[in-house]
């Protein structure tokens, strides 16, 4: 009996490691060969890629007890009642820099003649099982990525399922011409069939020149990982995106942090920023920012008008799912901030004068 009991253990303990690492959504860890040549940035410490500012992620029996009793609890409000309604997503070129939200952080930048996807994360649930992860709230998107234009190129904050997803990579990647990412997460991109000559990586404060922009991979306080053994052996970022024209910030997935003000001072000030909101907790504070830090991170990096993203996608906190956006736009009028708050699909003209703000978010109940 022990025997057999040792075998089924032994058996299943094989079938786990050999599904970590057969099963392609996981993604890859970086060769041993990028690893060297990772240890040249000053961000990577013993293997790890760490925070410029300590980061505390509470572990402890106390918090993961009361975790795992909210999960159990759960939230009636956690997610919409219905499907949310969407705009009619066109993709017809412009001379006026634009940006399209399609949920949570996937969104198409179109500025100076470039076509960008940030994030496109197009699948029904962050999880390497979708089948049985976190629905998305609209039921599907705003478009058929079929109807995706040729992407000039993808950029990447880090790799975590809700921000880069193996169905959807493997749908766009024949359109896009470039990938974009932070250090290792190209790994995951060429197990996925990405030809290693469209995929660059770039650490904290790396600068390029790319067709007319010059795009800078900038801090964020956050973490990696897609598996159980490859915490932070990839990096996670946020981006600046400078034209002639036109300036963008996107957070990328976000603690509050002296990046912002620092990323401000140098690059600022921005048309647009991008930031983070949603799916925060006082138990995990230090990795995703609460609605009025994303305000002041807006402030800190000096943009003119400031489109909350991470939210209206899935369910990845406790708080109600419109919890983020009442609370943001509320703040960022107590603090006079121009803030936009386009539907899933809705296309937000850069510059202009008038933009989205209808709260078209209570319409749904």
């Amino acid at each position: 009996m022990l025997f057999n009991i040792t075998s089924i253990v032994v058996g299943l303990i094989v079938a786990g490691i050999l599904f970590m690492r057969l099963y392609p959504v996981f993604g890859r860890r970086p060769s041993k060969t990028k690893v060297q040549a990772f240890r040249k940035s000053e961000h990577l410490v013993d293997g790890k890629f760490v925070n410029l500012t300590s980061t505390i992620m509470d572990t402890s029996l106390k918090t993961m007890y009361s975790t795992l009793k909210d999960f159990i609890k759960g939230n009636p409000n956690g997610r919409p009642h219905r499907p949310l309604p969407m705009a009619n997503t066109s993709f017809q070129q412009s001379n006026h820099a634009q940006f399209t939200w399609f949920g949570h952080s996937a969104s198409m930048l179109n500025m100076e003649g470039k076509t960008l996807l940030l994030d496109p994360m197009f699948g029904n649930a962050p999880s390497p099982l979708p089948s049985f992860g976190i629905k998305r709230y609209s039921g599907g998107l705003p478009f058929k990525v079929e109807e995706l234009p040729v992407i000039d190129a993808v950029l990447l904050s880090h790799d975590h399922y809700d921000h880069l997803d193996y169905g959807s990579i493997r749908k766009i990647k024949h359109k896009v011409n470039n990938f974009l990412v932070p250090l290792g997460v190209g790994s995951h991109l060429e197990r996925w069939g990405v030809d290693p000559a469209k995929i660059q990586e770039y650490d904290w404060w790396d600068e390029l020149q790319f067709e007319g922009l010059t795009l800078v991979c900038t801090p964020a306080k956050h973490f990696s990982g897609r598996s159980l053994s490859d915490r932070n052996a990839t990096l996670w970022c946020s981006w600046v995106i400078k034209g002639e024209h036109t300036r963008v910030f996107f957070s990328g997935d976000s603690g509050y942090a002296p990046h912002f003000k620092e990323i401000g001072d140098k690059y600022g000030p921005f048309d647009l920023a991008l930031i983070e909101c949603g799916q925060y907790d006082e138990r995990w504070a230090d990795i995703h920012m609460m609605p009025e830090e994303s305000v002041q991170a807006h402030l800190d990096v000096n943009a003119k008008l400031m489109i909350p993203i991470h939210w209206a996608g899935f369910t990845l906190a406790f708080h109600d799912w419109m919890d983020p956006i009442e609370r943001v736009t509320r703040a960022a009028k107590a603090r006079n901030v121009a803030i936009s708050t386009p539907k899933i699909g809705e296309t937000v003209f850069i510059g202009a004068a008038d933009f989205p703000q209808i709260t078209w978010w209570r319409q749904e109940d």
